[in-house]
């Protein structure tokens, strides 16, 4: 069976376990690697082989933050082509605006439940794969 892979990048060790249950529940195919932070992200990227199909990147990371990986991750040929779903816990419009003009394919606004992020994945996915 192909496994879809992920990398999970946040500073917050909950959350990414948030974000893997949900995939899980997206689908049982759906296979996670993680980074705690930008630094650590790009060395992952640039030394490992294959590529995850998909990147979830925090918004709000120490140091390097979201936007500015966002950035090195369009500017880098290895990785310009991956799809790359931002979040936050801020659902201000202007966050998902400079995500989306950085190259992000879809912006989330992390929800409180579970069940919500399954949903709002399941579209995402949906959405890209008919794009």
């Amino acid at each position: 069976m192909q496994h879809t892979t992920c990398l999970i990048i946040d500073d917050d060790p909950d959350d990414q376990e948030i974000f893997a249950l949900a995939l899980a529940e997206v689908g049982p195919d759906y296979q996670c690697s993680f980074a705690s932070n930008a630094t650590d992200a790009l060395q992952q990227l640039q030394t490992n082989s294959p590529a995850p199909d998909y990147i979830f990147l925090d918004l709000n990371m120490p140091r390097i933050n979201g936007l500015q990986c966002l950035v090195e991750l369009k500017r880098l040929p290895a990785t310009q082509t991956i799809p790359v779903v931002m979040y936050s816990t801020s659902s201000e419009h202007h966050f998902s605006s400079q995500a989306m003009a950085a190259g992000a394919s879809a912006f989330v606004s992390k929800p409180s439940r579970i069940s919500d992020l399954v949903s709002i994945l399941k579209d995402i996915f949906s959405r890209m794969q008919e794009a």
